[in-house]
């Protein structure tokens, strides 16, 4: 079997493919004040392209793949591209991480598509708080869409929150509380100094995954369900009881960088082998010359090579992601 490792002999078998850096709300933590700039179609890579770089991907070791964006279900023809990936027999997990705003129509037509499972960003369970944070007055429909992701059988649900200082952080418990009675993972995400708010105001509204573990034992004691091997970011714990898990990520505070699986594809065809290093590997360009797919394995494996053994977020304060802005990176 081929295996992908990097010089820090990790194994490399996840994928995440931004498929569009257009997305259809305006989170203040992901998107500059004022900026709403937007990729090229000419400069996106197409669906043919995409495959391409995937099917490249799947014969040397990768077996998950994530789509994301943006918001990937504003790309026409998406579903087509999931079928497209679903029958890569070398690909055992197909995910979605989404804001949940079109998940209600697309959740049964995901799944016949091959998705398995979807993520779905959601900071807030207040309909006002939640305008002020993304710009747009649809809770509802984002709530909609998680139940009919469940009815649907995409499994496990996952409710990816972070908290902000003085933002939302108030609503810890009562997010952790929808895991009684609905077996969702919640989990907490430490919030990371990309663009907006979480660039300018970072140090006043950050909030260690200690912090909020402490808020979301205020319900109850957490069980640790240390049985739970991953090599993802989280880490789980159950309230007595309850249907789902809590997953705590701690990014900044206890960074999980000895364990990353993953390498990043951007909408405009460059390779980041970590989320916040400066250094890209331009894919787009040798696949628009008619690079052969022995080639664009050499390609994947290059930017793995250059895989740092961690992050530097605790030791600088430079904007992380080399001024793009996350959506266009696939977070």
């Amino acid at each position: 079997m081929n295996q992908l490792t990097d010089r820090h002999k990790r194994i490399i078998d996840y994928l995440r493919i931004s498929i569009t850096d257009h997305c259809n709300l305006h989170c203040q933590y992901c998107v500059p004040f004022g900026e709403r700039p937007k990729l090229p179609m000419a400069d996106i890579l197409t669906y043919e392209e995409l495959f391409a770089i995937a099917q490249a991907a799947a014969g040397i070791g990768v077996t998950k793949i994530r789509l994301t964006g943006g918001e990937p279900l504003m790309r026409k023809n998406m579903l087509q591209f999931c079928r497209m990936l679903s029958d890569l027999p070398e690909i055992s997990d197909l995910a979605l991480t989404t804001n949940g705003v079109l998940l209600a129509s697309m959740a049964t037509n995901l799944k016949a598509a091959g998705v398995n499972r979807v993520n779905v960003s959601l900071d807030t369970l207040d309909p006002q708080r939640y305008a002020r944070i993304t710009g747009k007055q649809c809770l509802q429909r984002v709530l909609q869409g998680i139940d009919a992701a469940g009815r649907a059988g995409l499994a496990p649900i996952k409710i990816n929150v972070v908290p902000m200082r003085g933002i939302n952080d108030d609503e810890i418990p009562a997010l952790a509380r929808w895991t009684l009675t609905s077996p969702y993972d919640v989990r907490f995400i430490e919030l990371m100094p990309t663009n907006g708010w979480a660039l300018q105001r970072h140090e006043q509204l950050f909030m260690p995954i200690g912090e909020v573990r402490k808020r979301v034992e205020t319900i109850g004691p957490l069980e640790p369900l240390s049985h739970i091997r991953t090599r993802g970011p989280a880490t789980y714990a159950r309230l007595p009881g309850a249907m789902g898990r809590i997953g705590f990520i701690a990014a900044l505070s206890h960074h999980f960088c000895k364990t990353c699986n993953r390498l990043r594809l951007t909408a405009d065809g460059k390779l980041r082998a970590c989320l916040f290093a400066e250094q890209e590997v331009d894919i787009k360009d040798p696949l628009r010359q008619g690079a052969s797919l022995q080639t664009l394995q050499q390609i994947l494996r290059q930017a793995v090579a250059v895989k740092p053994e961690r992050h530097n977020l605790n030791e600088c304060n430079a904007r992380p992601i080399g001024g793009r802005m996350m959506r266009a990176i696939g977070g």
